[in-house]
């Protein structure tokens, strides 16, 4: 659950201004709730819901962008179920049972029952009624191409070939369900990678950041020593130049009393 701050120790304007953007969130998610479970309950009795699917989306997007938004969980639990709906939407448009039941074998309904009137799920029950309906229509029109060739079907023909059809009908079924496996597996697989390459490149990047900053480290001290030799050398270069002075003077001195003394021991 989330905490929220107590009321009392907020400013009065800030206070007022919490309280509204709450009742907005509030009243925006309650909105959402309903209008999720008006579009279950027309998708159950196969009525028309294709018209309240965007407002779904845009309540859903308003939601997410709320700063005091629910949890995730639920969050990615709203999606889900308008990801479903959307979905149905698609496989009713397509021309062929068999597409249909392809496309529902994919579609995930939602988790946890919208209402607490919901014993299960209203978008599983919609997904199951729907799965049922085409299997039947899959049925009929197999049955349609048995018999579109002939004047009719003769007696006792008629229970066989229902009898093989269930068992074409369970072999696409299981080569539905297995191919829906194979796929989830494959995604699995692919976020097993993705999270691999991930810590991979997290591993790497902080060793990058680390010899960057061991790098940056070991040119301030290459300054700091160049600094200190550089003192060190102006240092030589004035006790250098302080010595020749006294050796110039000393010559000079020499000079003039060599100068000085020669002329008298003459």
């Amino acid at each position: 659950m989330r905490t929220l701050p107590p009321l009392s120790k907020m400013a009065p304007a800030e206070g007022a201004g919490y309280r509204r953007e709450m009742m907005a969130a509030s009243r925006l998610e309650l909105n959402l709730v309903r209008l999720l479970c008006r579009c279950e309950a027309m998708a159950q009795d196969r009525e028309e819901w294709e018209g309240y699917v965007g407002a779904l989306e845009d309540m859903l997007q308003a939601l997410k962008a709320q700063a005091s938004k629910p949890a995730s969980e639920v969050i990615n639990e709203y999606s889900r179920k308008v990801d479903f709906l959307k979905g149905m939407l698609q496989a009713e448009k397509l021309t062929s049972a068999s597409e249909k039941a392809l496309a529902n074998q994919f579609l995930a309904p939602g988790r946890v029952p919208t209402t607490a009137k919901e014993r299960v799920p209203a978008t599983k029950t919609v997904h199951l009624q729907s799965r049922a309906r085409y299997t039947s229509e899959m049925r009929s029109e197999l049955l349609g191409l048995c018999w579109s060739g002939a004047a009719g079907p003769r007696p006792g023909d008629e229970k066989q070939s229902a009898a093989e059809l269930d068992l074409v009908l369970q072999r696409h079924q299981n080569l539905q369900e297995k191919l829906a496996e194979e796929m989830l597996g494959l995604a699995r697989s692919l976020k097993t990678n993705t999270l691999a390459a991930q810590s991979v490149i997290k591993k790497d990047n902080q060793t990058l950041s680390h010899s960057l900053k061991m790098a940056d480290q070991n040119l301030e001290k290459l300054k700091m020593e160049s600094e200190r030799l550089e003192q060190h050398a102006q240092k030589s270069v004035n006790w250098l130049l302080w010595a020749m002075l006294i050796v110039v003077c000393f010559i000079f001195i020499s000079m003039i009393l060599f100068i000085r003394i020669m002329p008298k021991l003459k």
